[in-house]
């Protein structure tokens, strides 16, 4: 049986999935609760299946209305994307475009690359949210984001990637810290000491448990920070040693810390780009892929 989609009833359902109230999302698309909850019922009735649990707090999204949800997302996007392509033809290149990137890249390498590309295509919108790697991949295949930028991370998706930049991870220590006078030093010559570290569930903490643990190893994380200028703060106040991208460290002068590179063959990871099929991309979605991907 055939379904005819409205794309603003979708609109809707998607705003009541991601609010979890009928309320919350009728506020957030400027229509009465009244007028959404008949919209509702009616892509129920036409679906013949329940998509939310109605609670007294608000509503519970199905195993239906998940599923809707990531088609309805596509829908929505393509949609745009058609009209900012159309506009193009007149306008030149238009569109909007989401990227999902580790901390990683938009520390080192995103800014300036950015930046470069809004120059060449002013008309285009460009969204970036910072998300740990499995979080990154998480967002391209379920299409809340367009580009991908990861290091390490399951690829249990059926996406298309390509290298992006190397990621070369060094320590930072105190200058009167043993570590610091080193020319090189190797990553379990590290574990004597109290390390500062990037937050649970970050690809850079999942690194340096797995190197300890497979040495069989204890990685004595003191502190867990969420952004590098917190960690170069607290290796500068003498409260343990860290680890983090050499480009990273550019970003920070700091007279009481050394950088000292690291020797072991897994400090140099590999940035990845990850979309999903390139026919799915919009012109915009392609153009900052190629450009990302140093093929223009």
């Amino acid at each position: 049986m055939s379904h005819r989609f409205d794309l603003y009833t979708l609109q809707l359902f998607i705003a009541v999935v991601e609010e979890g109230s009928i309320a919350a999302a009728a506020e957030r698309e400027h229509i009465a609760a009244s007028a959404l909850s008949k919209r509702l019922s009616e892509l129920e009735r036409m679906l013949g299946t329940e998509l939310f649990i109605r609670r007294a707090r608000g509503v519970e999204a199905t195993k239906a209305a998940h599923a809707l949800a990531r088609g309805a997302r596509n829908l929505l996007h393509h949609a745009d994307d058609l009209a900012s392509e159309l506009g193009g033809y007149s306008q030149g290149t238009r569109g909007h475009v989401r990227i999902a990137a580790n901390l990683s890249s938009i520390t080192q390498f995103l800014p300036k690359e950015l930046q470069a590309f809004l120059t060449l295509y002013p008309d285009v919108t460009v969204d970036l949210t910072e998300m740990v790697s499995t979080e990154v991949i998480r967002a391209v295949a379920e299409n809340t984001a367009d580009i991908g930028i990861y290091s390490q991370a399951d690829e249990q998706y059926a996406l298309t990637t390509f290298p992006y930049h190397e990621d070369r991870m060094v320590l930072i220590a105190p200058r009167d810290h043993p570590l610091a006078s080193r020319r090189s030093v190797a990553f379990l010559d590290t574990l004597e000491y109290d390390h500062v570290g990037m937050h649970r569930g970050s690809a850079a903490n999942k690194l340096l448990a797995r190197e300890a643990i497979a040495a069989n190893r204890q990685l004595k994380l003191k502190f867990q920070v969420t952004s590098y200028d917190a960690l170069v703060s607290m290796v500068d106040a003498g409260l343990g040693i860290g680890i983090m991208p050499v480009k990273a460290t550019e970003l920070y002068v700091c007279a009481g810390i050394c950088i000292v590179p690291l020797s072991d063959g897994w400090a140099s990871r590999q940035l990845k780009l990850c979309v999903r099929p390139a026919e799915t991309l919009s012109a915009a979605a392609r153009s900052l892929l190629d450009h990302l991907a140093g093929r223009v």
